[in-house]
């Protein structure tokens, strides 16, 4: 169960703790010509069909803040039910990526973290992933092993960007673990505050595409959004 009593002076602490810490992020070495590459992975979990549905309806935000910088491909990675797993095609528009996002059923099971930080390794041995995003509530593994494969995410330059919904004490401990291992970055988020959820996925897809000088520009343009970000997180 997730523990939603997270004070508000304190997650606002820890977003900006995320932004100045992905703004601190080395840019990625994106080939020329080559759209960046970011992996969306969500917990399809029971627990997270509300969330799932609410981050299908803000993708279009994920790909409009990349466009001038040379537009974004974003591989969608899932897990849940009795030991599902997958992994889509890389999209490289808002419609398509929704559309695959709703052909996901959410059911019960348990976290397979493990799994979407080995198939990022696995895809960035096969062409660079820019960065990893991943959105989840529960940490049902063993932390050692989430932070041996997110210490070869850093080695690899692919930095995982968490965004854990609730904060749950022990599962915060282990994802704050995979962030800082891999070179990323964590924040909490409440559900219940879609703009929240909606800026910091749009903030690392910015990065992916044109590295930390392009979320520099982003966290200008959205300053306003950003103080209404902070203001509506629990």
């Amino acid at each position: 169960m997730t523990d939603r009593s997270v004070p508000a002076k304190s997650a606002r602490a820890d977003v900006a703790a995320f932004l100045a810490k992905a703004k601190a992020l080395p840019v990625p070495a994106a080939a020329a010509g080559r759209r960046g590459r970011l992996i969306f992975a969500m917990d399809a979990t029971a627990s997270r069909e509300p969330s799932w549905t609410q981050a299908a309806r803000i993708q279009g935000e994920m790909f409009r803040a990349t466009q001038a910088l040379g537009g974004l491909e974003i591989q969608l990675v899932y897990y849940g039910g009795l030991a599902e797993f997958g992994a889509s095609a890389w999209l490289a528009d808002a419609a398509a990526l929704v559309a695959r996002m709703a052909e996901v059923r959410c059911a019960s099971g348990e976290t397979q973290i493990a799994n979407v930080l080995r198939h990022a390794l696995a895809e960035t041995a096969r062409r660079k992933v820019n960065a990893v995003v991943f959105v989840g509530d529960a940490v049902e593994e063993s932390p050692d092993a989430l932070a041996g494969f997110a210490g070869k995410l850093g080695l690899a330059g692919v930095p995982v960007f968490v965004f854990h919904e609730g904060g749950e004490p022990v599962a915060r401990a282990a994802l704050e673990a995979v962030a800082r291992l891999s070179g990323g970055a964590y924040s909490r988020f409440d559900a219940s505050a879609p703009d929240a959820l909606r800026d910091l996925l749009a903030a690392a897809a910015a990065f992916a595409a044109g590295g930390r000088a392009a979320l520099a520009d982003f966290t200008k343009l959205r300053g306003a959004s950003t103080a209404a970000l902070l203001a509506q997180l629990r």
